[in-house]
């Protein structure tokens, strides 16, 4: 149930909430016009980016944790509590399962960086944190909708969520990590660039007038 219910809440519900969330990081706080008084403390704009970024990333990883866990636990209402059978049709037992559960949340998890760093990215160029959200949420949509065009096969490699759903290497028997790095690489690269612009343009941003 793990399995089915991260793959169930990635297309839509998932990045709905990290957009929300990265969305407000910066405009929310220039809207309700704190950020001025958070820089005027000894906090560098470099800093107040990056922690505003890893509150986006705990959260996605809480948000997800906590996807798996209500789905185990639905399942194991539902289903008799018994060994596992993965998708290379291997059964393992329960404890083993539960690490596998961990590794999809990981990977989910990571699969939201890239689009927290748009978000974060977002967020810098308005004082409208509905605005940044909305612009955060309509992209997550719209790499999923380009990602499905076989016209474009060219460009599904690039686009943040082209492995967003490649967790099913993790419930083989072995188990592949092939999916998990090219995710890691991927997110990164988005990670470092919009986290860069992120950056320079809050760097060059009159937050204090």
């Amino acid at each position: 149930m793990a399995f089915t219910a991260l793959t169930v809440s990635i297309p839509l519900f998932l990045p709905l909430t990290i957009g929300v969330v990265s969305g407000d990081t910066v405009a929310g706080e220039a809207s309700h016009g704190t950020i001025r008084y958070l820089l005027v403390a000894p906090t560098g704009r470099l800093r107040f980016v990056l922690v505003k970024y890893v509150g986006t990333v705990a959260f996605a990883l809480a948000a997800t944790l906590l996807i798996v866990l209500v789905g185990a636990a639905i399942g194991a209402l539902l289903f008799p509590i018994g060994p596992v059978t993965l998708l290379s049709g291997t059964q393992v037992g329960g404890w083993s399962y539960a690490g596998r559960a961990l590794l999809l949340a990981l990977y989910v998890a990571m699969s939201m960086l890239g689009l927290s760093a748009i978000g974060l990215f977002t967020s810098t160029l308005t004082n409208v944190p509905v605005g940044a959200m909305a612009a955060t949420v309509v992209l997550a949509g719209a790499s999923q909708v380009l990602d499905q065009l076989p016209q474009l096969d060219w460009l599904h490699p690039y686009l943040f969520s082209h492995q967003w759903l490649g967790f099913g290497d993790l419930l083989r028997d072995p188990i592949s990590f092939d999916s998990f790095g090219a995710n890691a690489l991927l997110q990164l690269g988005y990670v470092v660039v919009f986290g860069a612009l992120a950056y320079s343009r809050f760097a060059t941003k009159d937050v204090l007038s």
